[in-house]
């Protein structure tokens, strides 16, 4: 299923979709993703790495979905719907979603994107309210992609119906009949807001439909999309709603621990992330069978993909639901390797990337060690000049993926500018700048020059942005995932020195 894993030196950009350029208000499977393909690949990239896809719940995380399965619905290009006569072009362009070519408002998208999809809904002729019958072949194209994905479609249909019938509350909110999956109450309400539910059934269809036809004409230009799989779900969601029994909550389905991370660097009191913890040993007795199916979906999504959190896997952080903060929790032993070892003889030779960044146990390296996924380096974590770092680049190992910075770090030039005077000091020693003038390239040529097989930069690097390009600041709310590249930024010029510094160091796709 998954591809033969890239053993050769290789560089790619990190970019979030919603991060790109369009005309609605938030990046899109849109011309300017197609652009951006013919950009990467002209720039002698081979892989486009991207943040989870899922639709983003409370503070637009894309680390806190409704569902682990489901697209995110602001990505479905607007512009092909009007080409499908299934919108008016002049009644969307009247629409305000916030439109603001460097960032996003997520509060006018909310409001106003689902109410535009549902008319594309009903002029598909799907609708109970519809005038007019459906396009036979994109009738059974729908009903074809409904029947394939009845393992996780309905639940998330109804999950998103019921959403919308409780203005937006919680499951656990819900009447207690719901929230507990009473088979009564699911039978009448799946009667009740049948239309609501095969509307979002026909979002989650053009979603696939789009996004497979920007993977595939990605992959067609020698471009490997790298995606990231969130190791947690969200508490309010489909996943956690629909199955209780994978999860570690009570009698009544609330949270007896949930997840996050202890005081560190980005935060004193540690990172409350909120998510419930899996019941291992419950996983374990099926086989691992819902990771399987997970990861099994990631990769008709994806060519390569990043498990987010992957000490969690050896030991997770669990804290006492109802703590104000993260202090008070403990470590867990995790599912070890069992994990993986079902993983790799039902799935083959997938190709991971484990997100191993942090404090690092013996175990945890042992674990990773035994899997062989590559880890990450990220440089600006290098550069103490207090003491010895395994991120400078003589400590890298071939089977490694090193990024300047990831979206949970300031950009390098923001980084840069904020560093003590000893680190600032040490990093240019180091690199041996010996001015501020093209500072961000000397990081960029250290990466690529390194040992690591992969070197993946944030698209920010390359456009020399600073602090106001930060994508996610950790333990904080408001003014995340916003950022969004101009119309503008990605000129030849810009490809032809990418493609050069990737010539120069053995990383060109085309070579």
């Amino acid at each position: 299923m998954a591809k033969k894993v890239k053993s050769k030196r290789a560089c790619g950009v990190l970019m979030p979709i919603f991060s790109l350029p369009s005309k609605y208000g938030i990046g899109a499977f849109s011309k300017e993703a197609y652009d951006f393909v013919d950009f990467l690949a002209k720039s002698g990239q081979s892989y486009w790495q991207i943040l989870p896809l899922g639709p983003t719940s409370y503070g637009d995380s894309p680390y806190q979905s409704f569902s682990t399965y489901a697209g995110n619905p602001y990505f479905i290009d607007l512009e092909k719907l009007i080409s499908m006569k299934f919108l008016d072009k002049e009644e969307v362009d009247k629409v305000n979603f916030g439109s603001n070519e460097i960032e996003i408002n997520y509060a006018r998208l909310f409001k106003t994107r689902y109410e535009v999809l549902y008319k594309a809904y009903v002029n598909s002729g799907l609708s109970d309210n519809s005038t007019k019958k459906p396009d036979e072949d994109f009738k059974k194209e729908f009903d074809e992609y409904v029947k394939d994905n009845a393992e996780w479609l309905p639940d998330y249909a109804l999950y998103m119906a019921l959403k919308k019938r409780y203005d937006g509350l919680s499951w656990v909110e819900w009447p207690e009949d719901l929230r507990l999956r009473k088979k009564e109450a699911l039978d009448a309400a799946n009667v009740k807001h049948a239309d609501r539910i095969r509307f979002h059934e026909f979002i989650q269809f053009l979603f696939r439909k789009q996004w497979f036809e920007l993977k595939a004409y990605a992959n067609e230009k020698g471009i490997d999309i790298i995606g990231d799989i969130p190791i947690y779900v969200a508490f309010d969601s489909a996943d956690t709603w629909a199955n209780p029994k994978l999860f570690q909550l009570d009698k009544k389905n609330m949270p007896i621990a949930v997840a996050g991370c202890p005081p560190d660097a980005f935060s004193r009191t540690g990172q409350l992330w909120g998510n419930p913890l899996y019941k291992w040993d419950y996983h374990e007795k099926t086989g691992f069978k819902w990771w399987i199916n997970r990861i099994k979906s990631c990769y008709e999504l994806y060519d390569v993909v990043r498990i987010d959190h992957f000490r969690g896997f050896d030991e997770y952080y669990s804290i006492p639901f109802g703590d104000p903060t993260a202090e008070n929790g403990h470590w867990v032993k995790g599912p070890g390797y069992k994990l993986f070892e079902v993983m790799k003889k039902e799935l083959g030779d997938i190709r991971v990337i484990a997100e191993d960044l942090g404090y690092l146990t013996p175990s945890v390296i042992a674990l990773v060690k035994r899997t062989k996924f590559p880890g990450m380096k990220i440089l600006q974590f290098a550069f103490d000049a207090r003491e010895e770092s395994d991120y400078l680049p003589h400590n890298y190992v071939q089977n490694s993926i090193v990024y300047t910075g990831t979206h949970d770090n300031e950009t390098t030039l923001g980084w840069f500018n904020t560093i003590p005077r000893e680190d600032k000091r040490f990093a240019k020693k180091y690199l041996n700048i010996k001015s501020n003038k093209d500072i961000v390239w000397e990081f960029i040529r250290a990466t690529f020059a390194s040992v690591s097989n992969t070197a993946v930069i944030p698209m920010q690097d390359y456009l020399g942005l600073g602090k106001e390009a930060r994508i996610n600041t950790p333990s904080t709310l408001g003014k995340n995932w916003t950022w969004r590249m101009s119309s503008d930024a990605i000129t030849d010029e810009l490809a032809e020195r990418m493609l050069d510094m990737a010539k120069t160091y053995g990383r060109c796709s085309n070579v």
